[in-house]
């Protein structure tokens, strides 16, 4: 049976350490998180991480515009909040509405407050291993491997999904980190095959039980970035977790794994931008 990686104790190990910093800093980090048109999903998970980052020190200010509001109008509040020294980091919960996604949009928020990732200044930092953040859920990914004590390096290395959220930064991480990394996606031909190759397999397609046992083997590690919801409208990964775990050395499970994580770097992100801010 495979090793689980679970996430919450990878998490309380970084609240821990963002609560100490947050601490030392003499002022509260603050978090301005924006929503489009929240849905319900959205604003659970906003409380989410407001619970989460109150327990380390951390504020969240909720900015919730509505679900039609114009590119106009998301510039504006994107720009203010670069401006306004009480706020020392910026999430925008994507997706967003199709007339809200050009870059030029995303890039008007200034980049330092960018905790997670999504200007091209950060996306470019990503590449150039300058101080940048990097997006929460690829750097989440990492912080597992790490405390597990599973080093990429010298390993051949999966992803499947090439977004900017997850797929393609995670695997300049992985890269990073001195592993041998391909990418698949929805064009490449014998995926399986591939998939089956690698030592560390990171699904993140957002497709519900993609990942078979025909796309796994023995001495492999699962991270499964995916949160779907099937047709029992139960929460579940990019893996089919039932017919993959005996299949492999380590898998995380979803949920439980990858998120509770992501959530925790998040804060630490926004405690690291306003060390920064403060010149420490």
């Amino acid at each position: 049976m495979a090793t689980r990686l679970t996430g919450a104790p990878v998490a309380k190990e970084i609240y821990a350490q963002v609560r100490e910093k947050a601490v030392a800093l003499g002022t509260q980090p603050c978090l301005a998180a924006v929503s489009v048109g929240a849905q319900p999903d959205d604003r659970a998970y906003l409380r989410s991480i407001a619970r989460s980052a109150d327990g380390c020190g951390v504020a969240v200010r909720p900015v919730e515009l509505p679900a039609d509001c114009a590119a106009d109008a998301l510039t504006g509040t994107l720009r203010a909040l670069s401006a306004d020294d009480t706020v020392h980091g910026v999430l925008l919960l994507r997706p967003l509405p199709a007339a809200l996604r050009a870059q030029e949009i995303l890039d008007t928020l200034d980049a330092r407050k960018d905790v997670d990732g999504m200007t091209t200044w950060s996306l470019g930092a990503l590449v150039t291993g300058a101080a940048g953040f990097a997006p929460c859920t690829a750097e989440a990914c990492m912080e597992l491997l790490r405390a597990h004590g599973i080093d990429p390096a010298g390993s051949r290395a999966v992803v499947i999904g090439r977004s900017l959220v997850i797929g393609r930064p995670v695997a300049m991480m992985l890269l990073q980190r001195s592993a041998t990394v391909t990418i698949c996606h929805s064009r490449t031909e014998d995926m399986p095959r591939l998939c089956r190759e690698a030592k560390i397999l990171v699904a993140a397609a957002g497709q519900a039980g993609l990942v078979k046992e025909n796309f796994v083997g023995p001495d492999q590690v699962i991270l499964d970035v995916g949160i779907n919801v099937d047709e029992n409208g139960t929460l579940c990964g990019d893996v089919a977790f039932e017919a993959v775990e005996p299949e492999v050395s380590a898998i995380t499970p979803v949920p439980g794994g990858v998120g509770g994580v992501t959530t925790a770097v998040l804060a630490a992100h926004v405690v690291d931008a306003a060390e920064r801010a403060a010149g420490v």
